[in-house]
């Protein structure tokens, strides 16, 4: 039984020919994610850096931009995109929805970052009309991507977190779900912005969100990563506590460690670019929630791969991910 769960004397996930070799760790073994741990990924992103389009489009061939999350996400975060990628959307009308896409998707983090992670009340008017800015144009570009690729789910995902930021109000955000969900009923990421939006500091009511996250994995097969959802779901239940013990529950631990085994320690989950971070979301949970039966094989599955998202809900991420580590 435990060598099955821990995944002795079965085969390991072949090799990734793409993979970038792991980094010197730290003195604690751990080290950071870079680029999703993917070769391609990295090309991709230097070429972001560099400000040159030609090489950002030649790079990105590999991926569906419209449908991966975390690929988006690596140029949405690069600091700078915002001050060539304008061009791109003016220009090169056979790749206008490529660029408006990436476009809205810096603006949205790019307001944010305008914006900090201030409470409301200590944000200052000059900030609020920065982060308004940067968020409307963010809006116009997607939608506009939106309607030049219909079959896209990542404009839809990224409408919710500008939606939830200018408190478009339920209609609107719910609107943006249902076109996310039509396009791929069991998409991850979109699963998790929407458990964001219904916890009790944006508009939900305490419980609803993990309401939700239980009736979207009921539905998933085996080993589908959606299982994250109920880690993020109890993580977002974490932050919102005014106890750090609140996920320190039999029934808690029960439910994370079942959904990990129903998910990313099941045979068929299927490790894409990236991985590391649904690794990551459980290695979280399941150390606040002071599980120790699966949390030590995600540690060890892990190897040490450090990825900013979820641990930056704490003061001191790296700090706490070492912790956990060497504590599972």
């Amino acid at each position: 039984m435990f060598g099955k769960l821990f995944g002795r004397g079965g085969d390991r996930p072949a090799a990734d020919p793409h993979a970038l070799p792991v980094p010197r760790k730290q003195k604690n073994g751990m080290y950071t994610l870079r680029a999703l741990g993917d070769a391609r990924v990295l090309a991709l992103v230097e070429a972001a850096e560099a400000g040159d389009w030609e090489a950002v489009k030649a790079a990105s061939a590999p991926f569906d931009l419209g449908r991966d999350h975390q690929v988006l996400g690596e140029l949405a975060d690069l600091d700078g995109v915002q001050d060539w990628i304008g061009r791109a959307v003016e220009e090169d009308k056979e790749h206008r929805a490529t660029a408006l896409l990436i476009s809205g998707a810096r603006h949205i983090i790019w307001g944010w970052e305008a914006r900090t992670s201030a409470r409301a009340v200590d944000v200052t008017q000059e900030q609020w009309r920065t982060f308004h800015e940067r968020l409307h144009i963010a809006e116009e570009q997607l939608l506009e991507a939106a309607e030049l690729r219909p079959e896209s789910v990542t404009p839809w995902r990224r409408l919710l977190t500008s939606g939830r930021g200018m408190s478009l109000g339920p209609a609107v955000n719910e609107t943006r779900l249902d076109a996310a969900l039509r396009r791929d009923p069991l998409d991850l990421e979109t699963h998790i912005e929407w458990v964001s939006y219904l916890q009790p500091r944006w508009s939900g009511e305490p419980g609803q969100a993990l309401a939700f996250a239980r009736e979207a994995f009921a539905g998933a097969p085996e080993g589908h990563r959606l299982g994250c959802v109920i880690a993020m779901a109890h993580i977002e239940d974490w932050v919102e506590s005014d106890s750090k013990d609140c996920l320190v529950t039999p029934e808690i631990q029960d439910e994370l460690r079942e959904a990990a085994e129903r998910s990313i320690l099941h045979p068929a989950y299927e490790r894409r670019p990236g991985w590391q971070e649904d690794f990551n979301i459980f290695a979280m949970a399941l150390s606040l929630a002071s599980e120790s039966i699966a949390l030590p094989r995600v540690f060890q599955e892990l190897q040490g791969a450090y990825t900013s998202w979820p641990w930056k809900y704490m003061a001191q991420p790296e700090k706490m991910y070492a912790r956990a580590r060497r504590n599972a």
